[in-house]
């Protein structure tokens, strides 16, 4: 069986769409500059790479639909936090987003990748967007660079 790794994958032209939500700003500028990174260590060149800012995690399927409409992008990163409160807030935004962005990639036949950080406590959602190949979004870009064909 072959497998489509981003070592064989030609990039030339594609260009990539990140969907990233504002809300716990800290960590989502570690996860863009993650997913950044990722997407220029595979060769894809900055003005081929399209960043949207929306206001929160739940506000992130929304874009996506509507950059996936545009039919103009390979694959589209999604980057946000949802950390554990008192109530079981975190846990309906979570499924809300998980369940919504998976409906995306397979309705319209392209990735949409999952770079949403569920985390119990904001230090554990610091760890995932530190400047190292643990980010999120540098995992969730070297993924999307993956599954375009």
């Amino acid at each position: 069986m072959k497998y489509n790794t981003f070592k064989n994958v030609t990039v030339r032209g594609k260009r990539f769409a990140i969907v990233a939500a504002r809300y716990h700003a800290g960590v989502i500028d570690g996860l863009l500059m993650g997913a950044m990174r990722g997407l220029e260590e595979c060769g894809i060149r900055e003005k081929d790479i399209k960043v949207a800012r929306v206001p929160g995690s739940f506000e992130i399927p929304l874009a996506a639909q509507r950059m996936l409409k545009t039919k103009k992008y390979a694959a589209i990163i999604c980057l946000g936090v949802v950390i554990k409160g008192e109530t079981n807030h975190d846990e309906l935004i979570a499924s809300a987003v998980v369940n919504a962005l998976m409906q995306l990639g397979l309705v319209f036949n392209t990735p949409v990748m999952l770079g949403v950080v569920t985390a119990f406590k904001e230090a554990q959602a610091i760890a995932r967007s530190c400047n190292n190949k643990e980010n999120r979004g540098y995992q969730a870009a070297r993924s999307a660079v993956e599954m375009i064909e």
